[in-house]
């Protein structure tokens, strides 16, 4: 069984690496464009921990498997939405970001979502065209596809809600 816990700074290496492991599965299903360049860095990482958004998954055992950061509250970047619309833009919301784990770990999407739900059930996730493997995770634990939304630097994201 998954345990979810709030990050440290103590865990900032853990964390770091188990980003890593999210870029090799990324790399390793033909998305070579999302999460480039050093993203997350260590500076964001250290923000969302010490802003509480943060949260570690942790196996029986203590082997951390996976990480997400859980941001009750408005998105700027879910404002405008294109080619479609939110389900319910009315209620308040939070946003699952960085979700990444482990190549060699089970469960670490469905616990997480799980947990984010029981806290906050309007939930809404953005993902890169070329993730299909989080696009099938989104679209398997009950998310619909919205539409697009921009982030802040111009990149396109496909949006999903669950409520």
């Amino acid at each position: 069984m998954i345990q979810i816990r709030k990050s440290t700074l103590e865990d900032l290496p853990v964390l770091m690496d188990l980003y890593e492991h999210g870029r090799r599965i990324m790399r390793d299903s033909g998305n070579l464009r999302q999460w480039t360049g050093g993203y997350p860095s260590a500076e964001l990482v250290t923000d969302d921990i010490r802003k509480g958004n943060s949260y570690l998954c942790v196996e029986e055992g203590g082997r951390a498997v996976g990480t997400f950061v859980f941001i009750p509250g408005a998105d700027p970047t879910y404002a405008r939405i294109y080619g479609g619309q939110w389900i319910d833009d009315v209620r308040p919301y939070a946003t699952i970001h960085r979700l990444a784990g482990r190549e060699d770990a089970r469960g670490v999407s469905a616990a997480c979502i799980d947990w984010c739900y029981a806290r906050v059930p309007n939930l809404r996730a953005d993902t890169h065209r070329d993730n299909r493997i989080l696009q099938h995770i989104l679209r398997k634990h009950g998310f619909r596809y919205c539409g697009i939304i921009y982030l802040m630097n111009g990149d396109e994201r496909l949006a999903y809600q669950k409520l």
